[in-house]
């Protein structure tokens, strides 16, 4: 089993206490980062991680041209879909493939999710498994219905599939955008069921999370926790710090519930794994090659001209001047979509642009 993680140099903390956790509770687990920056650094070794892959290393096409239209909290998830497809196409010999967000802490062996991927190619993770928190309720209608903190596929042709698709759409809409119906990697997911083999995990020890507080039937019984019976695999430590405190505050009227021990817990480490303050690490993306800080009206303009986009070998060479008159620039935006198409590479994100092409051509 692979395990990995999707993160830029200011989460790498919050990685390191995620890949000690995995190692000491999945024996058979190798521990994978997935790192979204222009090098990898010193700070980067730790014994926890196997390897550490940089996402321009794993891409397939001008990762330049991708990469400068997304912010940093964009980053990370929209080259989760490649990641996945480069370990399917790098690893011909694994069979399970598990992605987690750094923020989250394993407690056991993922005995049931094991036994799942031997027969079932997507295993997803809904935010909530019982109704009565309308606050989360609304939440997941907003941001979707599956937390994609938590991702699992074997090694098949329809995960294959999925996991093209998936990767498809992130290429040109993995977006905080919510008011478009977008939010980043997650919003696509709620179509997953409809479209491919997607088996929805109802276990309530896997993605424990803040959203899963609230009568939540937290136990334990000296030496392992439960969840309303089930034995806890991990927790998504999301909104870690003032929202999970809050949530705590409002939720959780016992001052002696188990989840607050191990909420204590987790912050130790967490707090020892950033004694080096990696947790400040500026983005190495957030700049032009000649230092400037890139102006983020630009990426928001960027991201929806695709004759700019597709004609800028190398965004990072200019500067926010530069790139301003760039995009200011008014020209055929069928001609340019056409000429972007032939210059990509991915086949399934070729059909795509087409589809838009004819899009466009209809308005």
């Amino acid at each position: 089993m692979i395990v990995f993680t999707s993160i830029c140099t200011n989460y790498a903390h919050k990685a390191r206490t995620l890949a000690e956790s995995v190692k000491k509770n999945i024996p058979d687990a190798k521990f994978f980062v997935c790192l979204t920056e222009r090098e990898k650094g010193e700070e980067m070794d730790f014994p926890y991680f196997d390897e550490v892959i940089l996402s321009k290393d794993m891409w397939e096409g001008n990762f330049n041209q991708f990469i400068y239209k997304h912010s940093i909290v964009e980053a990370s998830t929209a080259v989760k879909g490649q990641f996945f497809r480069y370990l399917l196409k790098t690893y011909p010999g694994e069979d399970k493939f598990v992605y987690l967000d750094p923020d989250c802490y394993v407690y056991s062996d993922f005995t049931e999710l094991k036994q799942l991927l031997e027969k079932k190619p997507i295993i997803l993770c809904p935010h909530l498994l019982q109704p009565g928190n309308i606050d989360m309720e609304l939440s997941s209608t907003a941001h979707g219905v599956y937390n994609l903190g938590f991702l699992a596929v074997n090694h098949s042709e329809e995960a294959e599939r999925f996991i093209n698709w998936w990767a498809d759409r992130l290429y040109l809409f993995c977006y905080d955008d919510i008011q478009r119906g977008i939010f980043t990697d997650q919003k696509w997911i709620d179509l997953a069921p409809c479209f491919f083999d997607a088996e929805i995990l109802k276990h309530r020890g896997y993605d424990f999370a803040t959203w899963s507080l609230l009568d939540c039937g937290m136990t334990n019984d000296g030496n392992h926790y439960f969840i309303k019976g089930d034995p806890l695999r991990f927790i998504h430590f999301s909104g870690y710090g003032k929202t999970i405190e809050n949530c705590m505050r409002n939720w959780l009227q016992n001052e002696d519930h188990p989840f607050r021990k191990l909420y204590n817990d987790y912050q130790k480490l967490h707090e020892k794994n950033d004694s080096d303050n990696i947790s400040t690490t500026k983005w190495s993306y957030s700049k032009y090659s000649s230092g400037e800080e890139i102006d983020d009206k630009l990426r928001i303009m960027y991201r929806s001209n695709y004759d700019v986009m597709f004609n800028c070998e190398n965004p990072f060479a200019l500067c926010n001047k530069e790139m301003r008159i760039r995009l200011s620039k008014k020209r055929n935006p069928i001609h340019y979509l056409h000429k972007g198409v032939r210059t990509l590479k991915d086949e399934g994100v070729k059909s795509l642009f087409s589809k838009t092409v004819k899009f466009v051509k209809s308005r």
